[in-house]
């Protein structure tokens, strides 16, 4: 008789991909995650336990820390489904994923369905045929200290969050958050963000000539480097906090001695006074692990740390890569040989690495994984995948790193070269490419733009010493210091990772609650702390200073992992952190009465004036300016950072809210007032009076980005207000033809049909023939907005109804309209379980809640 299985795994795709490697007689179910958590609301905590004092955390702090599970909305029916399934089953098979989260959904499935038949884990870190069947043969019990490990993870954040945010609540603004991990990283950004703040610029002058050997050779740049003996000063030189030349060894040129020297060089002449060749040899980067993969996905690919794993999770369980959490660089010997064969198939033997490259973990590396490389015992390469999109391109990047780290060294000559001219030193720098080696597939990315010009070849004429140069040009070169660079996600989880604190695997996490908080917004890549995240830091450090110390953290996860090593009891380790005589609930007792509300929404700016303040309303920050005999109030809009907001911007902000609805003067049409107004999402031109007792808002615009309010004329207020436009009816509908701004640009609309305008056109005078043209093109999705499920046709509307994947989340279009999916949904692996029922339950709830 055969045996009948059971195979639980987390998702379903995991579950598609598995079933096609197991022996017959096995079934394959999916949990869809986590089938117990602790409470996330009130309304899920049971009636039994609501009158507990520590049911709101769901953690019993007084009865050895025992945490509250429940089960989550919409999982009572997938444990009904389980436990069917397993009075099928002669064996239990527990395949989830091989970290601490996957040991934990584990536990909790053996926990919630009591199974009485034999339990084996299984753990692979790559979903192949060979991988499958080698766990078959392997099997293991659960881990219990991995699940104590992340039981204890989840209740100290827990513990964290739920005690520091009501405070935050009551003495800042309601909604907001402080997190174990989370509330560091805001201060490294915050950090940086006042490093900008307190930066002070330097101008310095250099001279760059453009010089050649002979009328048959090419040209290069040399820049001036020494004159009468000093080093000529460059950005280094300079004190960030100060603007002054910090080196003693330098001189600061000005513009007038720079131009005055291009005078003195004229005639004198130029020769090479020394050349130093030098020979770099450059190794690969090891394959990708956790982080640095969300790095280079962002850096190569504008990927956020959410996004790159999100697409590596379905990668990895539609079996195309390895599990993609990892700490481990190493490869295992069937990876190299794979690799290997291929780059000598591919490129040729001279590109092959002269042994096999094995790469070290580091000693914070979890368990023992591999690196994040293609699947499989032999390599598909990319175009032999069928992958389109975000998984066409982040696959190649495993693919490409891959490859390049069993690849041979790449070898260069560096040539640095001196040219003289009076008491003038001049220099230039070559850089020549020998031999690619791994270079031939794959450049490793740079935050930093100098860092990246240096690895690039630059080829200089054939030079020998005492060679007379002719110039063609010399010219004097301005430079101003600037200001350190703001972080991006990459640099971001490369300083979070050089710190220690968090885990590679909770970065992407970590980064989506910053902005879901509203603690930080993208300025291009950069990460830019908002005044409300700037306020939240200040409170922490003010009142709770060793919670966001860097070591502090760092310190918690090396305790972490010693209990997941069982080197360190979980209990009394929380003990000491919540109860104990410097615990986290005895100092928050005693320093919340000491916490003044007033001076926490007050943030401290230096380019404010002694009577001006920037606070944090209810909607938003605001400057207070005080006067003699009044204060005014006046809105910072969401475009400010707060090392941009200049002193010249917060006159002219305080300014338009003083002079108060001035009129630019009447609309020719209407003859209502015209103003310029500021607002929270900042300056805008306004139709009309606001009146406080009707219900609809007078006509507005906002002002095109680079025009400051002091600029607007009526001519250009009215040509902004003219928007929305009735172009007129459609021909075949009768509907009306409509052109608009919204958040993604200037539009056309009818009938909920929208259509870009394109760059030729202008949203301000378009007529209905184009816009009619442009309607009749077929419409395309947004960039990047992948279908993750198309449920085919909505049997009530009869629209086309998808889920796609967007810059904020996974969301539901029906027809042309869109849906958000509530927070429970989005999880990749409950999108796969979705119903085309459920979805539109949702949809209809959600109409309902807005009613």
């Amino acid at each position: 008789m055969t045996e009948s299985a059971l195979v639980i795994v987390e998702s379903p795709t995991k579950a598609r991909t598995i079933k096609r490697f197991l022996p017959k007689g096995f079934t394959v179910e999916a949990s869809i995650g986590h089938v117990r958590d602790l409470p996330q609301s009130a309304t899920e905590i049971p009636s039994r336990f609501k009158k507990e004092p520590w049911a709101r955390v769901g953690i019993n702090v007084d009865n050895g820390f025992a945490p509250l599970y429940v089960t989550p909305r919409g999982k009572a029916k997938v444990i009904r489904h389980l436990k069917e399934q397993l009075k099928k089953a002669d064996v239990l098979y527990l395949a989830t994923d091989e970290d601490r989260e996957g040991e934990s959904i584990s536990w909790h499935l053996l926990e919630v369905l009591k199974p009485s038949v034999p339990v084996r884990r299984l753990v692979f870190h790559e979903i192949t045929r060979s991988a499958i069947e080698g766990a078959l043969e392997n099997y293991r019990t659960v881990d219990l200290k991995l699940v104590r490990a992340q039981e204890t993870r989840r209740i100290l954040d827990r513990l964290y969050g739920y005690t520091l945010s009501p405070l935050i609540w009551k003495k800042i603004a309601y909604g907001l958050s402080a997190g174990r991990v989370q509330s560091p990283g805001l201060r490294m950004i915050v950090e940086r963000e006042r490093e900008r703040i307190g930066f002070v610029a330097s101008e310095y002058w250099d001279l760059q000539a453009v010089l050649e050997k002979s009328g048959e050779t090419p040209s290069f740049e040399a820049r001036l480097v020494e004159y009468g003996g000093n080093r000529v000063a460059t950005g280094k030189d300079f004190d960030p906090a100060t603007g002054r030349l910090k080196s003693d060894n330098a001189v600061q040129l000005t513009d007038e001695q720079a131009m005055s020297l291009v005078r003195r060089l004229q005639g004198e002449p130029w020769r090479v006074t020394d050349l130093k060749t030098r020979e770099i040899t450059t190794r690969p980067a090891p394959p990708f692990i956790t982080s640095t993969l969300q790095q280079e996905g962002n850096r190569k690919l504008g990927l956020s740390a959410r996004e790159t794993m999100r697409t590596a999770q379905r990668l990895y369980e539609e079996g195309y890569i390895t599990y993609m959490r990892t700490d481990s660089p190493s490869l295992s010997s069937e990876a190299i040989h794979a690799a290997r064969r291929q780059i000598e198939e591919l490129y040729g033997k001279n590109f092959l690495g002269p042994e096999d490259r094995r790469f070290g973990s580091s000693k914070d590396a979890q368990e023992a994984h591999e690196a994040i490389r293609p699947a499989g015992e032999t390599f598909r390469r990319p175009d032999e995948t069928g992958l389109t999109g975000r998984e066409r391109s982040l696959y190649e990047l495993i693919w490409k790193r891959t490859m390049a780290s069993q690849m041979a060294d790449a070898r260069k000559r560096s040539l640095a070269v001196r040219i003289t001219a009076g008491e003038a030193v001049f220099a230039a720098h070559g850089n020549r490419i020998e031999f690619p080696g791994f270079l031939r597939v794959y450049v490793e990315g740079r935050d930093n733009p100098e860092a990246a010009l240096e690895d690039k070849e630059v080829l200089l004429p054939p030079l020998d010493l005492q060679d007379t140069l002719v110039v063609q040009k010399l010219n004097p070169d301005r430079h101003e210091t600037k200001p350190p660079a703001r972080y991006t996600e990459a640099s971001l989880v490369q300083q979070l990772e050089k710190e220690g604190i968090g885990r590679p695997s909770t970065y992407a996490s970590i980064i989506a609650t910053l902005f879901e908080r509203s603690y930080v917004r993208r300025q291009d890549k950069a990460l830019v702390p908002t005044f409300t995240g700037m306020a939240v830091v200040q409170l922490l450090e003010d009142h709770f200073q060793e919670l966001v110390k860097y070591s502090f953290t760092r310190d918690m996860e090396t305790a972490l992992d010693e209990i997941a090593e069982g080197e360190r009891d979980s209990r009394s380790y929380l003990e000491d952190f919540y109860l104990g005589d410097q615990g986290l609930r005895k100092n928050v007792e005693e320093r919340e009465n000491a916490i003044k509300p007033e001076a926490s929404r007050s943030i401290a700016l230096p380019q404010l004036r002694e009577h001006q303040t920037v606070k944090i309303g209810r909607y938003g920050p605001y400057i207070i300016h005080h006067e003699e005999d009044q204060s005014i109030h006046a809105s910072i809009p969401e475009e400010y950072a707060p090392a941009d907001l200049t002193e010249r911007d917060i006159a002219e902000l305080i300014d338009l809210q003083k002079k108060g609805p001035a009129p630019l003067g009447t609309h020719p049409e209407t003859g209502e007032n015209v103003y310029c107004l500021s607002g929270r999402y900042g300056p805008y031109v306004q139709l009309g009076d606001t009146k406080e007792d009707e219900a609809t808002k007078p006509r507005r615009a906002s002002l095109p980005k680079g025009i400051p309010p002091s600029e607007v004329t009526l001519e250009l207020a009215i040509k902004l207000l003219s928007v929305p436009r009735t172009l007129g009816t459609h021909p075949d509908t009768g509907e009306e033809v409509v052109a608009n701004i919204g958040r993604f640009g200037p539009f056309v609309v009818c009938n909920q049909e929208f259509r870009s305008l394109k760059k030729e056109d202008d949203v301000y005078t378009i007529g209905l023939d184009r816009a009619l043209e442009l309607l009749a093109e077929e419409k395309k999705s947004r960039s990047g907005a992948k279908v993750l499920r198309d449920f085919g046709t909505d049997p009530g509307s009869k629209k086309k109804v998808l889920v796609r994947d967007g810059r904020y989340g996974a969301y539901v279009t029906v027809g042309t309209k869109n849906h958000t999916l509530p927070e429970e949904y989005r999880d990749p692996a409950r999108i796969e379980a979705l119903t085309l029922e459920e979805v539109l339950d949702v949809i209809a709830g959600k109409r309902e809640e807005k009613e």
